[in-house]
């Protein structure tokens, strides 16, 4: 496996989650498609042709994806079906990136030393995506 990317499905909010998470992390969209701009979407009621078809978001060396789910299929619940994990490069950056996601949000583990050796902690954030958070020192170069 060359990569691992999650990929998010929510309720007709995919633009505001993907902006949130760029407001965290940086960088800009390698894309944002919508519904209306894609071939078979024609016949899509005109309230979701503004909707997400595919965003991606590259985070180091891998990439957040996500949609929203058109109101004519079933809709998502979001929460606890998944966790995304963040690896970074030192304490203060798993602060900052620990408390920019659980604004809003819940912190189920505060960020602390682990008795395996990572400074860790695990949240969930204002859109009930689940997030761990984790700085390994032995993996710095």
């Amino acid at each position: 496996m060359n990569s691992l990317n999650p990929y998010l499905n929510f309720n007709g909010n995919t633009e505001e989650v993907f902006t949130f998470y760029k407001s965290i992390f940086g960088g800009e969209f390698a894309m944002v498609m919508r519904f209306g701009d894609t071939p078979g979407c024609e016949n899509m009621p005109e309230t979701e042709k503004n909707g997400i078809m595919h965003i991606a978001l590259p985070i180091g060396s891998n990439v957040l994806m996500g949609t929203d789910v058109p109101k004519s299929m079933e809709q998502v619940t979001a929460g606890t079906n998944m966790s995304i994990s963040v690896n970074v490069s030192s304490r203060e950056e798993a602060d900052r990136v620990y408390n920019g996601l659980s604004a809003g949000g819940k912190a189920t583990m505060p960020m602390n030393d682990m008795f395996w050796g990572d400074y860790y902690g695990m949240l969930t954030d204002k859109y009930q995506i689940q997030w761990m958070i984790s700085y390994s020192e032995k993996y710095q170069s």
